[in-house]
């Protein structure tokens, strides 16, 4: 029988989750995943340099599975939160209803194409949310 896990959300948790199970963002909230990003310390084939940040990034565009890797220069004004754990990002469809009774982390702000990202903290870990204009989102319902 596979060992059940313990949810690690705010406060106790409610549930526990099986294998086969779903994350409660994505079965229960309906979150959908969007990209996971990596730290690292090795130039990667294909970098863009985010010159606001001081970081490169690389394989967001390229890969099947929505690996992000993430360079940083060493004055990069990203917290070191961001530099050295790897976070998962989902898209949302209400940010602000999203984010109520979570540890927002990094308020709500602007991207392209209209959209807006936000970041949260859940034990220990970054999350990033991301909401998109419905007619600009790439993602279907």
């Amino acid at each position: 029988m596979a060992e059940k896990r313990l949810l690690t959300s705010e406060g106790p948790p409610a549930q526990s989750r099986s294998d086969h199970e779903l994350p409660v963002a994505v079965a229960k909230w309906g979150w959908r995943f969007h990209h996971m990003g990596i730290p690292t310390n090795i130039p990667r084939p294909g970098e863009q340099y985010l010159e606001h940040l001081k970081m490169y990034v690389s394989g967001f565009e390229s890969s099947p599975y929505g690996i992000e890797w993430m360079r940083f220069e060493p004055d990069s004004p990203t917290s070191e939160l961001v530099r050295t754990v790897p976070h998962v990002a989902f898209v949302v469809d209400d940010l602000d209803a999203e984010l109520e009774g979570k540890e927002v982390w990094l308020e709500p702000t602007a991207i392209s194409d209209g959209g807006r990202v936000a970041m949260i903290i859940d034990d220990g870990a970054p999350v990033e949310l991301l909401e998109f204009r419905k007619e600009s989102a790439k993602i279907k319902d």
